[in-house]
Formats: structure tokens, C-alpha cells, sequence
């Protein structure tokens, strides 16, 4: 694992609203750059294992969510959430939950978490590679600050959740001590 100064350069496959797309998906791919999601903005980003799955589903992502106001006062132009999972996947996690704020940004092959140093093998449950779960703000492409979960190991028998939550994001921003992580916020049911 390195240490990084700046996110690395890549292309998400994204899928956005259009209303010129005619029919009951008015959905189309388009490419997003880390520049088009870094360049001149302060951005908190946290990556996760996986959509659907409990501790994503019931604190990590709703946390941040619920938070994106006290963010937004601490200077935070945006909150993007990592997962390596495909546009689809994504956009429909992000409507179960109810998310209102937070970016969803599929990593579908990987490659921004990979070059990140945080793609593990996850296969002990059947996820294959995914990201390792860590927190980091972003100024204008640099790297300010990362939390990165202890334990960090390819096919880990645990799934810490310790320091890669919002809670702890936002004592930081504040200059303030963390007081840890808050109990879940909505229920999984999965």
C-alpha cells in the first residue's frame, strides 16, 4: 500500500439523466474523469466493499448522507462514495437507501481503487476483488487526509469499521476528536 500525494487519473463509466433519451430509462453512459470530480473542489470521498451489503447499507453510506449539510459547512463542495460495482448496481443501491446528496461512483473495473493501493480480494465471501474501506479529503486533486480502516489484507475475516466513517471525517474537518462511530441508521435488510 502507498502513499499517495494526488488521485490517480482515470475514466468512471457513468451513467446520467437525460431527458433527450426517450422511453422509461432516460439514462446514457457518459465518461467521468477524476478531473471532472476533483478539479477545484474540496471533496470528501469514501469507498466501501460493496453496495447492499449491511454495514454499507445501514451506516457507512446513510451516515454521510445525513451529515452532507454539517460537510458543506466545513468547506466540502461534494461527497462521493466509492464502490466497485457497476453504474446499475450502484444507481439502484443509492435509491433503496433513499440517498439524497452523496455522489455514487462506480469503480466497475476497479481501476481507481486499484491504483489507490485499496483493491483486495474479497473471494472468502464471494465478492472477488473490491475495495478496501477507507476515507480521505480531496483538495482540488490532492490528497489532504486518508483514514483507512485497520486490518488491511486480502480475504480478511473481519470488516473493520472504525475510522472510514463520517463521524470521524467530520471531527477532522472541525479539528475536533473523533467520538467514534455512530450506531447504524437504517436497518439492513438483505
Amino acid at each position: 500500500m502507498q502513499t499517495l500525494i494526488r488521485v490517480p487519473n482515470v475514466i468512471f463509466k457513468t451513467r446520467v439523466r437525460d431527458e433527450s433519451v426517450e422511453g422509461d430509462n432516460p439514462f446514457r453512459w457518459q465518461d467521468t474523469s477524476t478531473d471532472d470530480i476533483f478539479a477545484g473542489k474540496r471533496v470528501v470521498v469514501f469507498s466501501l466493499p460493496g453496495a447492499f451489503t449491511p454495514t454499507c447499507s445501514s451506516n457507512h453510506l446513510p451516515r454521510y448522507d445525513e451529515l452532507y449539510e454539517e460537510f458543506q459547512a466545513q468547506g466540502v463542495d461534494d461527497i462521493v462514495c466509492v464502490s466497485v460495482n457497476d453504474a446499475f448496481v450502484m444507481f439502484k443501491w443509492g435509491k433503496e437507501i433513499g440517498n439524497k446528496n452523496i455522489t455514487l461512483l462506480p469503480d466497475g473495473n476497479g481501476e481507481f481503487t486499484r491504483k489507490m493501493g485499496m483493491l483486495v480480494d474479497k473471494s472468502n465471501l464471494g465478492f472477488g476483488m473490491r475495495s478496501w474501506r477507507y476515507s480521505m479529503i480531496v483538495n482540488d486533486g490532492e490528497i489532504e487526509k486518508m483514514f483507512i480502516e485497520p486490518d488491511f489484507a486480502d480475504n480478511c475475516p473481519t470488516d473493520p469499521f472504525e475510522v472510514s466513517d463520517a463521524d470521524t471525517m467530520l471531527a477532522y474537518l472541525k479539528g475536533a476528536e473523533s467520538q467514534g462511530v455512530t450506531e447504524p441508521r437504517l436497518a439492513f435488510v438483505g
